[in-house]
């Protein structure tokens, strides 16, 4: 399976916690199609389904991830 190169997984792990936020603040659909986007497009370049685990594995693919650490499982 191809993976995507970390750089880009940092900037979609990044778009998804912005919008996450101004979803909870905001609400507006738009935000939601894009959060919804964001997190199709994590799930493709992590090979997984659901937006949690996309995260969880992407954040294991960022410089300075430990795979032994499951602090990141939390965040």
């Amino acid at each position: 399976m191809l993976m995507a190169h970390p750089a880009v997984l940092k900037n979609l792990v990044e778009q998804y916690e912005t919008l996450r936020i101004l979803h909870a603040e905001d609400g507006s659909p738009e935000v939601r199609q894009r959060m919804d986007d964001v997190a199709y497009t994590l799930c493709v370049a992590t090979g997984t389904r659901d937006v949690d685990a996309a995260l969880i594995a992407a954040r294991h693919r960022l410089p300075g991830a430990r795979p032994q650490d499951d602090s990141l499982l939390s965040a």
